[in-house]
């Protein structure tokens, strides 16, 4: 039985004559009586006693509304759901990246959205680039950033939605040969004590890359996921350590002299879906956040 039949029966049985429910449903009487009519033929029963006062439903009809009034309740608040995810009052957003796109740049990009979709939802997970990756595929992110290349398998099933380039700068302690200076040398840390990213990570390839490239191995002595971490640890003299120019101040951390030392950034989701509209709406925010940061 179809549930707009089963909405007209309701309604008369709550004015009580055909003419007001009519008019309260925006229908035409005959309308009405004719979609009465064949529910009765189809259930083989009245559904409404014709008194001289309007209509009083039947037990016939009170057992049926009893037992189709909670599916038309169920199937009225699942639409007005759906409605109002595509109308951004309703929904969650959930999207990963590194440790140092979620410290120093979601959380502005979270502001703002929240302050235009007050009933939105951001869920952010921190993980390593191959890893968000991963979560992306399985679908159990919406938007991720990563670090380029991504390299595990299914990865071109990923799109791009936008790209930037992160400058990896130098910091050193106090009272350090290089701290006050402008610029290093790869061959400036022969013989120091490095404080890295950890292991596999793909922002901690780039470095070494780019160090071996110049003939250098670094010495790193200690490896941490967390940007504040090496800051600290480069702070207590442990060594010196790379960050990426969003956690420092302008005009603080050094570049370096032989090449510029940037990592690719890249947006991206699954190409084979279409982002629903919270996730779209988080997606162009977030776009224009890495054009004008990074």
């Amino acid at each position: 039985m179809e549930l707009t039949p089963l909405r007209y029966l309701r309604a008369i049985a709550d004015a009580g004559t055909m003419t007001v429910a009519a008019q309260r449903l925006g229908l035409s009487q005959p309308t009405l009586s004719a979609a009465v009519r064949k529910m009765e033929e189809e259930l083989g029963v009245d559904l409404f006693s014709r008194t001289g006062r309007g209509l009083t439903p039947t037990e016939a009809c009170l057992v049926l509304l009893e037992h189709t009034d909670p599916a038309v309740r169920s199937v009225d608040a699942g639409v007005r759901a759906v409605r109002a995810l595509a109308g951004l009052e309703a929904g969650t957003v959930r999207v990963g990246a590194g440790a140092t796109v979620v410290t120093y740049l979601l959380p502005g990009v979270v502001q703002r959205f929240r302050q235009r979709y007050a009933d939105l939802r951001v869920s952010v997970r921190e993980a390593g680039s191959s890893q968000v990756a991963e979560a992306l595929l399985k679908g159990e992110l919406d938007l991720g950033v990563v670090t380029l290349p991504v390299n595990i398998p299914g990865s071109n099933e990923l799109m791009t939605v936008a790209r930037a380039q992160d400058e990896l700068r130098l910091i050193a302690p106090p009272g350090h040969a290089l701290a006050g200076r402008a610029d290093f040398a790869w061959q400036d840390l022969v013989g120091e004590a490095v404080v890295g990213f950890e292991a596999g990570s793909s922002v901690r390839a780039v470095i070494d890359q780019a160090a071996a490239a110049h003939g250098v191995m670094l010495e790193v002595v200690v490896e941490l996921r967390s940007i504040e971490g090496i800051a600290r640890m480069v702070r207590a003299g442990v060594g010196v350590g790379f960050v990426s120019r969003m956690a420092l101040g302008e005009g603080t951390g050094l570049a370096c002299r032989d090449g510029r030392l940037v990592r690719g950034l890249a947006l991206v989701r699954r190409r084979d879906r279409s982002p629903a509209p919270a996730a779209g709406a988080f997606e162009q925010d977030l776009t224009r956040a890495m054009a004008a940061v990074l």
